[in-house]
């Protein structure tokens, strides 16, 4: 990769990794539309790395609380607000662990081109807007409960197919469950963590079982650039979602998914 193209696919995945426009339908349209190179595994590595350090040091405190209050009453029947979290977060995360084991190979040989990309950024576009303009938006994050953790963990299976959005699948859930948009995003972003996580050690393992050269200065800026661009993206989006809604985010996946079936279909 050039060094252009380093710059654009890291800022590309810190930003989209945490907005509900789907961080793999970029990253893969660079390749599919514009003839780039594939940025390969290790670069893939070093980007999600960025991310997971934005997200992990954003929601340290409550990380943090989270985790003194799951070692301290998480398998008593005394649980708290905090603890209580932790659980969901580890309960919603199941489903997408399962189904990526199962339907990995299926997933990466029939759903990662520009038509697939085009129809889910569409649709699950709409079933955005459908959960923003329809929810009732007054629960916090503390008013979740298992069965709703399940549901969204159910949905956030679905985003392995590329162009569903991962945040985007996790927060319409939590939208369609009564979450106000700011606990949605907040929830959404801590599910991501473990998901990141586990996807990048797989990734890793993978990597170390390749006999490739290694472009340490391309991991660099693309490790760098992407915790930057998505550290500012998590603190903007909840910043202002309470006040501009999704709708901005519809319009933009609308535009898009529309811009992809020309370039499929032409």
């Amino acid at each position: 990769m050039t060094l252009f193209e380093i710059i654009v696919l890291a800022i590309i995945q810190g930003i989209t990794e945490f907005l509900p426009i789907s961080s793999s339908a970029h990253l893969i349209l660079p390749s599919e539309l514009l003839g780039w190179v594939n940025q390969g595994l290790a670069f893939d590595v070093a980007v999600h790395i960025g991310s997971l350090l934005a997200v992990m040091i954003y929601f340290r405190d409550d990380i943090a609380r989270m985790t003194v209050a799951w070692f301290q009453s998480g398998f008593s029947k005394q649980q708290t607000d905090d603890s209580k979290l932790a659980w969901w977060v580890v309960i919603a995360t199941i489903p997408a662990v399962l189904f990526g084991f199962f339907a990995k190979d299926f997933i990466e040989e029939y759903t990662r081109s520009a038509l697939v990309i085009a129809c889910t950024t569409i649709i699950f576009g709409l079933v955005l807007w459908y959960a923003d303009a329809t929810g009732k938006l007054r629960k916090n994050i503390y008013q979740l409960t298992w069965k709703s953790s399940i549901l969204i963990g159910l949905a956030q299976a679905i985003a392995l197919i590329p162009g569903t959005s991962r945040s985007g699948i996790t927060m319409t859930a939590g939208l369609m469950l009564g979450l106000d948009r700011e606990s949605a995003a907040r929830f959404s972003f801590l599910l991501s963590i473990p998901v990141i996580l586990g996807a990048g050690l797989l990734s890793t393992i993978d990597l170390l079982q390749m006999d490739t050269g290694v472009d340490w200065e391309a991991l660099f800026y693309g490790t760098v650039l992407s915790f930057v661009s998505a550290y500012v993206c998590i603190y903007l989006f909840l910043s202002w979602i309470s006040r501009i809604g999704m709708l901005p985010f519809v319009i933009y996946r609308l535009i898009l998914g529309a811009v992809l079936l020309g370039f499929v279909f032409w």
